[in-house]
C-alpha cells in the first residue's frame, strides 16, 4: 500500500502527500495494455520466497522459509542478507510474514512471523527407518504432547542493512501442533488506527479427509486432523485474522471492535475474522480498513453428496467481524456433511446460518456465530458468475488496493485507471485481477492486469511509496530457491524504460586469491541509451570498477555476489547478480534411489540413498530429504527425514481427495563443512502408477 511518507527515489524526487480519498468503486477508466508496463527484476536469488515489505525509500525486505531475510538496495542493486533467523522447518513452517511499523521512519521496527526452533523432536540419521521429527498420527496424548509448538510474532530494529535479532521483543505466541503438516497463514498489515492484522492458518492436515472437511474427532489421532479444535474454534488463534495494539515495549491489549469482547467466556478477543482454512494473503484498504483476503480451498474436485461441496478458493473483503465458516461451510450456501470418521457414515449437512462446534477437542463456544458470504468463490472449472477466473488450480491471495496519488511525483507510478482496484492475484494460474467493488464490496469487475507480461506463481504483492507494484515470485517447483524465483517490480512507462542489466563471471567459483573476468554481455537498453556501468564485486557498497567488463581479484575465501547495476540518461536503473563461492565447491547432491519415473502407488515406502560429492569430507547426518505431495503446480512438505540412506512412506491417499495431477517430489539437500559453507540440492519426481 502507500503510505503518507516522504522519500527521496532514484528516478527523481518523489514525494507522498495526503493519498486522494478513494471513491467508492474505483476508477471508471479501462486498464491501459501491458505494453505501457515494465517488468525489472529486483533479485534472482530470493531463496524460498515468502513475503515482502517495501520501505520507505524502496528498499524491499523479502523473507526466504529457510530463514534468510534479504534487503534489495536500489541505491547500488545489491541484495543483503540482512538476518538469518534460526526455525523449524517440519512441513511448511519457517520465516513466513513480514511488516514494517506505521512509524517506521522514526522506530525503525520490523515484524516477522517465525517458527522458532523450540525443542521440538526432530530426526535421527542414525535410525533410517524411523523418522522421530514425524508426530504419529495415531496415539496418546502424551505421545502428541513432544510436537506441541509455537510461531511467533516478533520485531525487531533495522539498523542499515541489519535485522538485529538481539532487539526482538515477542508480541504473540500462537500455539501449533508440529510433526504434521499444514496451513500457517503469517501475513502482517496494519490498519489506519495502527492496530497490527496477523492471518494465522487451521494448522489441520488435510490429506485423510477425502479433500472435503478436515474433522476427525476419534480419540486415538492426532489433533491434527480435526479443524475444529482451531479454525471453528472461539476460544483459539488458529484459522483466524488477529487484530490487536502492539505495546511500546512489546506484547499487545486488544483494540475495540473485534468479533468477541475481552472477558466473553470460551473466546478469545484477538480475533477478528474466524472460520478460515489458511489466509496466506491479505492486505487492508488504506483508506477504509477493509481486509481483502485469499482464502485457500480443499482439494476435492468434485461435489459429493455424503461430504459437501468440491474445493472453493475464496476471496473476501472483510468489512466487520465474522465468521467465514471453516470446516463446517465452504461458503455461505456450501454446507459439508457431518461425517463420522470412526464409521465412515454421513449425517446431515452442517448449517451455515447457525453453526455448532461438537467436537471434544473445542475449547469455546458450542453455537458460533453465522457464516458471512464470500465475495468470491471459485472452483477448479469455469465459475458461472465470475468466467473471468478461468480454470486451473486453486491457490488465491489477496493483493493490495491502488491508492493514486496524482501530486507524487514519479515516474514509474501506476495510472489512475488502477486507483481503488483490489489486486486479487493466484498463484496456480499464474495470473493477476483487478477487481471493482460497490459501496456493499460486492465485485462488480474483474479485469486482467498485464496479461501479457509474466507473474510466475505470485506469492506476494505490494505497492511501493513510488507508486510501482513490487511482486515476489516463487516460480515453477517445490520448497526451494526455484530457477523462475524472483523479486520485480512492475512499472507504468512514461516514455523512457530501464534498461535490463545482465551480468556473468568467469569462472564460477575456485580458490582465493581468484583471478575472475566479469561480463556485462546482454547488457541492453530499450531505447538505445548509454549505459552507465557501476560494478559492486565484494561485499561492501563501494562501486570496485566502471568498466563493462572489469576483472577483480578475491583475495580472501567467502561467499559474494557481485552485482552490475546500469543506469540510463534518465535515471533509470537496473541490476544483475551473479553467485561467486570464493573458497569451498559446492558440493553435489544425487540421487542413486529412487530415481525419476520410477514407478511406485501411494502408501508404498520410498527407499531413498543420496550421494554426495564435495571437496570436504561429507557427513551423512547433514544431509536432508524432504518428501513432498506435489498436486499441479504446487506441493505439501510431508516429512523430511535425515542422513544418506533411509526411508519415507508416501502418504495413503491414492486419490488425494480425488485431485488428479499428483506427484511425489523427493529433495535432498546438503550444507558443507567447509568454509565458506556451501549447499547442494536434487529433486527427484515420481508418478503413481494408478
Amino acid at each position: 500500500m502507500i503510505r503518507k511518507l516522504s522519500i527521496l527515489g532514484a528516478v527523481g524526487v518523489a514525494v507522498l502527500l495526503t493519498p486522494s480519498v478513494a471513491v467508492a468503486g474505483g476508477s471508471t477508466a479501462p486498464l491501459p495494455p501491458s505494453s505501457d508496463f515494465q517488468k525489472v527484476t529486483l533479485n534472482d536469488f530470493p531463496g524460498e520466497p515468502i513475503a515482502i515489505a517495501v520501505l520507505p525509500d524502496r528498499r524491499v525486505l523479502h523473507t526466504a522459509r529457510t530463514g534468510q531475510v534479504r534487503i534489495h538496495e536500489p541505491a547500488t542493486g545489491r541484495n543483503v542478507l540482512a538476518a538469518t533467523i534460526p526455525v523449524y522447518l517440519h512441513d511448511e513452517e519457517g520465516v513466513q510474514g513480514i511488516a514494517i511499523d506505521p512509524d517506521f521512519q522514526h522506530n525503525k521496527w520490523v515484524y516477522v512471523y517465525y517458527s522458532p526452533v523450540l525443542n521440538t523432536p526432530a530426526d535421527d540419521p542414525a535410525t533410517p527407518t524411523v523418522n522421530e521429527g514425524d508426530a504419529p498420527t495415531e496415539g496418546t496424548p502424551a505421545d502428541f504432547a513432544p510436537f506441541k509448538g509455537h510461531l511467533q510474532l516478533s520485531r525487531f530494529k533495522l539498523i542499515g542493512s541489519t535485522l538485529r535479532l538481539d532487539t526482538e521483543q515477542k508480541i504473540i505466541q500462537v500455539p501449533v501442533d508440529r510433526g504434521q503438516c499444514c496451513h500457517v497463514g503469517g501475513k502482517i498489515d496494519f490498519d489506519s488506527k495502527g492496530n497490527l492484522l496477523l492471518s494465522t492458518g487451521d494448522d489441520s492436515n488435510p490429506f485423510a479427509s477425502d479433500g472435503y472437511a478436515p474433522i476427525d474427532e476419534r480419540a486415538n489421532r492426532n489433533p491434527v486432523f480435526d479443524a475444529q479444535r482451531s479454525a471453528a474454534n472461539t476460544n483459539d488463534l488458529r484459522g483466524k485474522v488477529l487484530r490487536i495494539k502492539v505495546g511500546q515495549n512489546g506484547g499487545y491489549t486488544i483494540p475495540k471492535g473485534n468479533l468477541f469482547k475481552p472477558g466473553t467466556p470460551k473466546t478469545k478477543p484477538e480475533i477478528y475474522a474466524m472460520g478460515l482454512r489458511n489466509p496466506f494473503r491479505f492486505t487492508v484498504d488504506p483508506e477504509t480498513d477493509v481486509i481483502y483476503l485469499g482464502d485457500y480451498s480443499p482439494d476435492a474436485q468434485n461435489a459429493n453428496p455424503a461430504r459437501g461441496p468440491a474445493g472453493q478458493g475464496r476471496w473476501l473483503a472483510i468489512d466487520k467481524p465474522a465468521n467465514y465458516g471453516w470446516p463446517y461451510c465452504a461458503d455461505a450456501d456450501k454446507p459439508y456433511v457431518d461425517y463420522d470418521f470412526a464409521t465412515g457414515t454421513s449425517g446431515a449437512p452442517f448449517n451455515c446460518a447457525a453453526p455448532v462446534n461438537e467436537s471434544p477437542r473445542n475449547t469455546g463456544l458450542r453455537n458460533l456465530p453465522p457464516v458471512e458470504k464470500a465475495e468470491i468463490a471459485y472452483s477448479y472449472g469455469p465459475s458461472a458468475q465470475f468466467p473471468e477466473l478461468g480454470t486451473g488450480g486453486i491457490g488465491p491471495m489477496g493483493g493490495p488496493a491502488y491508492d493514486y496519488d496524482k501530486r507524487l511525483r514519479s515516474a514509474i507510478k501506476w495510472p489512475e485507471a488502477f486507483d481503488g482496484k483490489p489486486l486479487f492475484a493466484e498463484w496456480t494460474r499464474d495470473w493477476v485481477k483487478a477487481l471493482t467493488l460497490d459501496r456493499r464490496n460486492q465485485v462488480t469487475k474483474i479485469e486482467s492486469v498485464l496479461p501479457e507480461l509474466v507473474f510466475d506463481n505470485p506469492m506476494d504483492l505490494e505497492f511501493g511509496p513510488d507508486g510501482a507494484l513490487y511482486v515476489l515470485e516463487y516460480g515453477d517447483g517445490y520448497f526451494a530457491e526455484n530457477p523462475d524465483a524472483q523479486l520485480s517490480r512492475f512499472d507504468y512507462v512514461r516514455g523512457n524504460r530501464t534498461p535490463i542489466a545482465k551480468a556473468s563471471a568467469t569462472p564460477t567459483s575456485g580458490q582465493a586469491p581468484l583471478i575472475v573476468q566479469f561480463s556485462s554481455a546482454g547488457t541492453v537498453d530499450p531505447d538505445g541509451d548509454a549505459i552507465r556501468y557501476e560494478w559492486y564485486l565484494d561485499n561492501d557498497n563501494r562501486v570496485d570498477s566502471r568498466s563493462p567488463n572489469p576483472t577483480f581479484t578475491y583475495t580472501q575465501n567467502g561467499n559474494y555476489r557481485p552485482t552490475l547495476k546500469v543506469t540510463d540518461r534518465t535515471g533509470r536503473s537496473s541490476s544483475a547478480e551473479v553467485i561467486l563461492p570464493v573458497g569451498t565447491a559446492a558440493p553435489v547432491v544425487t540421487f542413486t534411489t529412487p530415481q525419476e519415473g520410477q514407478p511406485f502407488q501411494f502408501g508404498d515406502t520410498v527407499n531413498f540413498q543420496v550421494q554426495v560429492t564435495d571437496d570436504q569430507p561429507v557427513d551423512c547426518s547433514r544431509v536432508t530429504v524432504t518428501y513432498i505431495l506435489g498436486h499441479d503446480e504446487h506441493g505439501h512438505p510431508l516429512s523430511t527425514a535425515s542422513g544418506c540412506t533411509g526411508s519415507i512412506t508416501t502418504f495413503v491417499d491414492p486419490g488425494h481427495a480425488g485431485a488428479g495431477n499428483l506427484t511425489a517430489v523427493f529433495v535432498a539437500s546438503y550444507t558443507d563443512t567447509g568454509t565458506p559453507a556451501q549447499t547442494g540440492t536434487a529433486t527427484v519426481v515420481l508418478e503413481p502408477t494408478s
